[in-house]
């Protein structure tokens, strides 16, 4: 039997059969990649297609024995949900659409997830970028925030959902776009080399001093 994230899959509550959960960065697909995931559901009998709160559309309840001819049908690489990894990026329509947008989240969100989707870590790792100060990425839970503001990015940090959530913590403002980017970067470089196995970033950001943290990931940008 196939365990958790093996393949790419995800074992459901029957203990029997899985979920394909393709990666679709940000939430944006194309009609023809819609119609495949559809063809390829029915052609396996899946018990149902499920949109997940990263974005993605699994194909749900489908046999062990198909996994290999699914993923080969689909020609879409795995989304990574499970494993202590950058799990997902999810972001908001912001100014490509949204008439709330103040800032671009979704070529901003798309950028890190080309960067950081899959990215082995200490623990799982969420990124949330949010076009406005609605947060519809929900940014103040998730582990590294980007929120758009009249004169550029916020930057949350170590927020998470779960059994026991956590609001995230403003880390600077007024950031460019690239500025946003590099600030992501030494985030990440220093939860890697900082953080005990499986400790997530709000979690260990708990164990130190946070103007400490400040210095370490600002200094010099």
């Amino acid at each position: 039997m196939l365990q958790d994230g093996e393949k790419g899959v995800i074992i459901q509550r029957d203990k029997q059969t899985y979920a394909v959960a393709p990666h679709i960065p940000c939430g944006v697909v194309k009609p023809e990649t819609l119609r495949k995931l559809a063809a390829v559901a029915e052609r396996y009998g899946a018990q149902a297609l499920k949109i997940t709160s990263a974005a993605r559309i699994a194909i749900v309840g489908v046999d062990e024995k198909d996994v290999e001819s699914i993923w080969s049908q689909l020609g879409m690489s795995p989304g990574f949900a499970v494993g202590l990894c950058v799990r997902s990026v999810k972001a908001c329509p912001g100014t490509t659409f949204c008439k709330r947008g103040l800032q671009d989240s979704l070529t901003l969100g798309l950028k890190l997830d080309e960067k950081y989707h899959g990215l082995e870590l200490p623990a799982k790792l969420k990124i949330g970028v949010s076009g406005c100060p609605n947060q519809c990425a929900e940014t103040c839970i998730k582990d590294i925030g980007l929120v758009g503001m009249p004169k550029g990015w916020k930057a949350l940090v170590g927020g998470n959902g779960g059994a026991k959530p956590r609001l995230s913590r403003e880390l600077a403002r007024d950031l460019s776009e690239e500025q946003a980017l590099e600030l992501v970067d030494k985030i990440i470089e220093f939860y890697k080399s900082s953080a005990r196995p499986h400790q997530r970033l709000g979690a260990m950001l708990e164990k130190m001093d946070f103007d400490e943290f400040k210095s370490a990931v600002l200094g010099g940008s």
